[in-house]
């Protein structure tokens, strides 16, 4: 849930790493700090709690030098603040570390280090790693590196430099991402591609239990328990460094609402198969066989994208009529599952590095599961764990709160279910049908994105709320799941989720004219049902803000949706109300892209 940059080569290393850090900072924000050393030898440090631009404005004029680390974090262990930020320090001075991830038997190497006289200057888990590489006699580098993360239990991405070997950085992997760049008589180190793409396109990116050896001029791979070599080839990433600017917008949440128009026409194109009114999915690995012997579906996922796998399972059982639901991945690895060999289970995660969903897929392929992944990043640990999968090519999402990359999945978990159903027993002209509603998307959601000035006209009258409610049914619950957790995410507000078949059974208490209501009421087979609802509501004296086709009677407010095929409803019902939490945390002045104790990429547990 941190960054890490790297850099060795001729250039003077600081404003390399620091711009790194600005395009890595979604991933951890609580400080910062940099480690440089030069040919003569001797490493420079500094740290600042905070953002990249409080340690930029830190750093002293002259802090000159051609290889370096840095890190902007997310705290874990120990407070926020200069002491606690990355890198680490050795006793000596010698050696400077940064780590990302989770030492989870810290506090007794801790113990064992302070018996033996060592001083601790922080609180961190990471530090215990640093006195164990410089206590170490090993001859090289990679030896006190190799020899210290044998003691090591938990997740780590890290990069060490060393006074004594500064020609070189040591990198190694496990649970925590690693990738690193090439250039020309250069090389990078980073924990994402958002800190490279500037500088270079060839990647290479370390397995769980590997290790790397950059130099300004070659790299090296080898195992981390026995050092032998691996054969890790360089890829080609296809996103730029201009997806990672604002592109004119105030935030970037902003710009990647408005991305999704051609997002969405991204994950369609080249996958839709009109003569047989199905859609082509290569990377399922999954024969017409083997998808007609799946008896239920499980997909795990958390936050973001475990809504994204509620819509998915409904959608799943209503085309491809397969008994399907989703899960938190967090909860799923601990409550000892019934793994049956019929199941088909779907691994969801934007980054392809959630933890707890890699672990969760970890534990199904030890168990002899059929696991798909459901991811945005190209080549990431889960989309290298399952046996095929989806990718939903979002492009880049740098916003902490994720917009394009849910609906995304969604539509991805749209063209999964039609391909499942027409397998199985979905007839043509229902496939002609979904695929002809898939098509209208992308205009569909240009049409609600044009309606934004309205949104945030109702964003202000709704920040003040000190709570809302967010009610739907059956497609719409999940689309309530979400905008509560926007809304949360962003402006702070407390919100909570209900179905709305739901509210007589205990949130009705809840209401109240300071407790406005958001529900989703889609004109669908439920119509009166969620009309009954909002009557409960209002006879209450309970303020309403609907989501729907059609104007609601009860309501104090509509926004108007584009009404799609029924089973595609929540792909389009979901993205006003990120508008409106968009708007709601602008009018409270919140910081939208980096919201308080969240990071983007969850890769600790």
């Amino acid at each position: 849930m941190c960054g890490i940059v790297g850099y060795i080569g001729k250039r003077d290393a600081a404003p390399l790493l620091l711009e790194g850090l600005q395009r890595l900072e979604y991933r951890g924000y609580d400080s910062a700090g940099v480690a440089i050393t030069g040919k003569t030898g001797g490493l420079k440090t500094v740290k600042a709690k905070g953002r990249v631009r409080e340690l930029d404005a830190k750093l002293p004029k002259r802090f000159a030098g051609t290889t370096g680390i840095a890190h902007t974090r997310w705290a874990t262990h120990g407070a926020p603040n200069d002491a606690n930020a990355h890198p680490h320090m050795d006793t000596e001075g010698k050696v400077a570390l940064v780590h990302n991830g989770i030492i989870d038997n810290a506090t007794e190497l801790r113990a064992k280090l302070t018996a033996d006289g060592v001083v601790f200057a922080s609180d961190t888990d990471t530090e215990v790693l640093v006195h164990l590489i410089g206590r170490s006699q090993a001859p090289t580098l990679e030896e006190k590196v190799r020899e210290a993360l044998r003691h090591v239990e938990g997740t780590y991405g890290i990069a060490v430099l060393h006074a004594d070997f500064n020609d070189r950085i040591v990198v190694a992997r496990n649970g925590s991402p690693v990738v690193l760049g090439i250039g020309e008589k250069e090389m990078f180190v980073a924990s994402d591609i958002a800190a490279l793409v500037s500088h270079t396109r060839q990647i290479v990116t370390l397995d769980d239990g590997e290790m790397a050896t950059i130099k300004a001029d070659d790299y090296r791979t080898y195992t981390t328990r026995e050092g032998s070599r691996t054969a890790q080839s360089p890829e080609t990433v296809e996103w730029e460094a201009a997806s990672y600017d604002m592109g004119g917008h105030d935030t970037y949440m902003h710009k990647e609402m408005h991305e999704q128009v051609e997002a969405v026409d991204r994950v369609l194109r080249g996958r839709i198969e009109d003569r047989f009114s199905t859609v082509h999915l290569g990377g399922l690995n999954l024969d017409a066989r083997e998808a007609r012997s799946i008896r239920r579906v499980k997909i795990l996922g958390c936050g973001t994208s475990y809504h994204a796998g509620m819509v998915g399972a409904q959608m799943i059982e209503e085309l491809a009529r397969i008994p399907a639901d989703a899960e938190p991945a967090s909860e799923f690895r601990y409550r000892n599952p019934v793994v049956d060999p019929d199941t088909l289970y779907i691994a969801v995660s934007q980054s392809g590095e959630t933890y707890d969903v890699l672990a969760a897929v970890q534990e199904l392929k030890r168990k002899g599961a059929r696991v798909l992944g459901v991811v945005n990043v190209v080549g990431s640990a889960i989309a290298r764990e399952t046996d095929g999968g989806v990718y939903v090519h979002a492009g880049p999402e740098v916003c902490v709160v994720s917009t394009k990359c849910f609906t995304n999945t969604t539509v991805a978990f749209a063209l999964l279910a039609l391909h499942l159903g027409r397998i199985r027993d979905l007839s043509v002209a229902d496939g002609k049908r979904i695929i002809e509603g898939l098509r209208r998307l992308p205009d569909q959601i240009a049409e609600i994105l044009r309606g934004e000035d309205e949104i945030r006209k109702l964003a202000g009258e709704f920040a003040h709320a000190k709570s809302m409610l967010f009610i739907g049914r059956v497609r719409g619950y999940p689309v309530a799941r979400e905008a509560s957790l926007k809304l949360k995410e962003i402006s702070y507000i407390h919100a909570e989720a209900y179905p709305a078949s739901e509210l007589k059974h205990g949130p009705l208490a809840l209401i109240e004219p300071d407790v406005p209501t958001v529900a989703i009421v889609p004109s669908d087979d439920l119509l009166e049902k969620n009309r009954a609802a909002l009557e409960e509501i209002k006879a209450r004296s309970g303020r309403i803000l609907a989501v729907a086709h059609e104007r609601q009677e009860k309501a104090d407010h509509t926004i108007l949706v584009p009404q799609s095929e029924p089973e595609l409803d929540p792909i389009l019902m979901g993205i006003p109300l990120q508008l409106l939490a968009y708007y709601t945390a602008k009018e409270l002045n919140r910081d939208i892209d980096k919201p308080r104790n969240l990071a983007k990429s969850v890769t600790v547990e």
